[in-house]
């Protein structure tokens, strides 16, 4: 089934207006739009205008603000210098492209690290337990088998040991 596209108005008061449920919304509410995977449009509510890259920007610009940022001021400089370069139409396909192949590489390790832990990190070490216990067990049995066949049998009253290679 294909996914409807959403649309948000952006008022000059700069409040967003979901129209899909009827109720203005906040950046960081599109920001989980974005997170669950939505199809959506920001259009200006008065011209029509699509400001979905500047709303993304602008998201992108405060999570940047906030703890570690993603994007080094090198990495900017060095986008900035692409503006206005002959390179500037295959730099934004070469960076959608560059990060697919990141998510994908991504994606394939998690797989292959859930198939090495049985997708339940705890059933892993329930099995490394299990062995560890019986490894000990395993070991103490075999030092009470040892300790029981080192233990001297007792010799009866009287009886005369002989020594090998002596005669009596």
């Amino acid at each position: 089934m294909a996914q409807t596209l959403r649309i948000i108005k952006k008022y000059p008061n700069r409040r967003l207006y979901d129209t899909e449920i009827s109720s203005y919304i906040t950046l960081e509410e599109i920001r989980q739009l974005v997170l669950d995977g939505e199809t959506f449009e920001v259009r200006d509510a008065k011209s029509g205008e699509d400001l979905t890259r500047a709303v993304l920007l602008q998201i992108i610009s405060e999570r940047e603000e906030k703890g570690q940022p993603m994007l080094s001021p090198q990495l900017l400089s060095q986008i900035i210098r692409f503006y206005g370069n002959s390179l500037q139409g295959f730099m934004g396909p070469y960076l959608e492209r560059s990060l697919q192949v990141f998510l994908d590489q991504q994606q394939q390790f998690q797989t292959q690290l859930n198939n090495l832990m049985g997708k339940a990190p705890w059933s892993l070490l329930n099995d490394l337990t299990e062995r560890n216990l019986d490894a000990w067990k395993s070991l103490q049995r075999g030092f009470l088998d040892a300790a029981a066949q080192a233990k001297p049998t007792a010799a009866a009253p009287g009886a005369t040991t002989a020594r090998p290679g002596k005669k009596s």
